[in-house]
């Protein structure tokens, strides 16, 4: 059983991932690590001589947790190798050689979008994270966050109650729940979406381990969204490694004495896209990537078409309105007309012109 030795090779002491990749090269499989002998280990020089010791004296019991936690329904072990690991994520410098998944392994392959912020957000900032969730879930994207208070909570929640998925990549074992007052959004996010780590059944909240989990969240993603942050804060590294890894990144302007607006404030300057609304992220995603939601989107809102579609049709014309003219006509909120647009604009309804109006195809 392969897993049996990825596992077994990846808890040895004093055995980090590069190391890991390192012995991968050099003897090709985690398998041949084990049954190759103690004099082609040692002439490798890749392991230290604890890591040595464990190579020569391993046995399965170390793994017995991770096995039995894999036999549980709706949990998965991925290896790097695994046709069912995102592809996406192996992308990055140092992709997790293993990820645990309870719940639904095919939408970590599907078009994600990462919402992070703060752990103790203004109201305004719980509702942002909350609305750009609902809306963007509606485009038929996976909302992908990291469970945490405040922030991430409200855009898992978002998702949820829009019956959509959502991806929460954690920073524990996931026989864990962190933080503990989650259990049942955790369980909600299983059930729609998935749970995922790259840290073995038992693993602790560790403070290291959560700074090393948002390099997950970005990578998965087409792109992140800060929506509150301070400029010291876990939500700023998830943003840095995002635009390491070619990503796009996306922030939330806000009034310039909410101590929260500077991490925002501060990645707009740095290069990152003016959030106002949905259109504002969308308009930057790669079309290969927005090919696998909107044709499905496309059908959808050519059928059902609700009333607050039907609505800000009704009010176009062949002449360009701007936002703010629909919003006059409507009495509906700019960031609701907006997402209207967008759907309408994919079902092939209307067309956006130079000047930032919107008119009827005729």
């Amino acid at each position: 059983m392969d897993l049996l030795y990825w596992l077994m090779l990846l808890k040895a002491p004093n055995l980090g991932v590069k190391t890991f990749y390192k012995s991968l090269r050099y003897f090709e499989t985690p398998q041949q690590v084990f049954q190759a002998s103690h004099h082609e280990r040692l002439g490798s020089g890749l392991f230290k001589k604890s890591t040595l010791a464990y190579l020569n004296s391993a046995n399965t019991s170390i793994v017995k947790a991770d096995l039995e936690w894999m036999q549980k329904k709706n949990c998965h072990i991925l290896t790097l190798i695994d046709k069912r690991y995102p592809p996406q994520l192996k992308t990055i410098a140092d992709p997790p050689p293993l990820l645990y998944v309870r719940g639904d392994v095919g939408c970590l392959k599907e078009p994600q979008l990462a919402i992070v912020g703060s752990r103790n957000p203004t109201t305004g900032g719980k509702q942002n994270a909350y609305q750009f969730a609902t809306d963007l879930s509606k485009l038929g994207f996976v909302i992908t966050s990291g469970m945490a208070s405040g922030i991430d909570a409200q855009a898992h929640i978002g998702a949820l109650e829009q019956s959509a998925k959502t991806i929460a990549v954690c920073g524990t074992g996931l026989d864990r729940i962190y933080p503990a007052k989650h259990k049942s959004l955790a369980h909600q996010i299983s059930m729609q979406g998935a749970l995922i780590s790259e840290f073995f059944i038992g693993t602790s909240p560790i403070a290291s381990n959560f700074p090393r989990r948002n390099r997950i969240i970005s990578a998965l993603s087409l792109g992140t969204l800060v929506v509150e942050a301070s400029i010291k804060s876990g939500t700023m590294i998830t943003a840095k490694l995002a635009a390491e890894q070619g990503k796009e990144v996306f922030a939330i302007p806000s009034s310039i004495h909410n101590p929260l607006s500077q991490g925002c404030h501060y990645l707009i300057n740095q290069g990152a896209k003016l959030v106002s609304n949905i259109n504002d992220i969308v308009e930057e995603l790669p079309e290969v990537s927005l090919s696998d939601i909107l044709p499905q989107k496309k059908d959808d809102s050519i059928k059902g078409m609700d009333k607050t579609g039907s609505k800000v049709l009704k009010c176009l014309s062949y002449e360009p309105l701007s936002i703010d003219q629909l919003v006059e006509k409507t009495n509906l909120s700019p960031q609701i007309v907006s997402q209207e647009l967008l759907l309408l604009e994919l079902a092939g309804k209307l067309e956006k012109t130079h000047a930032q109006g919107y008119i009827l195809i005729k």
